[in-house]
């Protein structure tokens, strides 16, 4: 994981691979925006959601209140994370994206990665 600034990027790894990585920015002290892609191919499941929660357990994500994500259209496994992790999720089409639009959980002992399940 990489920090420049307010800027992070962040990669799940599967046998020296990138088979997942995330672009992070917070955007005044409110909205963080992250664009997230899951490699096509081959790989073991649960990429999608360790991603979003690699995002979400960012502290520039904790300081943020909104959550403003794309990741490409049909990734499933991260958008249902995202229904987890999050309140107030939206989504919308653009293109071969999907547009998400989210409430960011409060910190607290129900806001980790098991929250709601």
């Amino acid at each position: 994981m990489e920090a420049q600034g307010r800027d992070r990027h962040v990669e799940v790894v599967q046998d020296g691979r990138v088979v997942g990585a995330a672009d992070v920015h917070l955007v005044g002290r409110a909205v963080v925006r992250a664009e997230l892609r899951v490699e096509a191919g081959h790989h073991a499941t649960g990429v999608g959601a360790e991603l979003v929660d690699a995002v979400l357990d960012l502290d520039e994500a904790k300081a943020g209140s909104l959550l403003e994500a794309t990741l490409p259209a049909g990734e499933v496994e991260s958008l249902d994370r995202l229904r987890v992790r999050c309140d107030d999720v939206a989504t919308r089409p653009a293109g071969s994206t999907c547009l998400v639009d989210a409430t960011l959980p409060a910190e607290g002992p129900d806001a980790g990665p098991d929250a709601g399940r």
